[in-house]
């Protein structure tokens, strides 16, 4: 079992007694420093409290544990807005949200696509980008994850 694997064994129960969703979990080098990053949700949002009760629990067993040889930093914290899409199981989430996604190769001359995510499944999902009066698609797409080099919410477009 890896390290992500690990961490992600020991963050489900806490989540899970608190009301939160596992998001996703990364053990990620940057410059000289390795960091475990934990992101969190729940329907309602997460805030500063359940960021500090989710750490909290979760570093205990970090301790416990001790499975990680090298000195890291841990972060806890929402995915925030413009959330990347990296497993079938964020985009069963956020079907019916909007989305952008930038494919690896050209498809009728085009990278870049922004729609709403309608359907998915194991191997890929499909993007309406025009929808009827009863938010029907109408005009819609489907993609390969593979194909994707990425694929994010898109709320976060008001900001900017």
């Amino acid at each position: 079992m890896n390290t992500v694997e690990k961490a992600r064994q020991l963050a489900e129960p806490v989540c899970e007694r608190l009301g939160l969703f596992l998001w996703d979990v990364r053990f990620e080098k940057e410059g000289a420093l390795w960091y475990l990053r934990i992101f969190i949700d729940r329907d309602e949002g997460i805030d500063m409290d359940i960021c500090e009760q989710f750490s909290h629990e979760y570093n205990e067993l970090l301790d416990k544990e001790d499975f990680i040889s090298q000195n890291y930093i841990f972060e806890a914290g929402s995915p925030g807005l413009g959330r990347k899409l990296t497993k079938p199981e964020h985009f069963e989430v956020c079907t019916g949200d909007e989305i952008r996604l930038k494919l690896y190769k050209a498809r009728d001359g085009r990278k870049d696509f922004v729609g709403l995510l309608s359907a998915c499944d194991d191997e890929g999902f499909t993007v309406a980008f025009e929808v009827d009066d009863e938010g029907r698609p109408t005009e819609s797409e489907s993609f390969l994850y593979k194909e994707c080099a990425s694929v994010n919410l898109n709320d976060d477009t008001d900001l900017f």
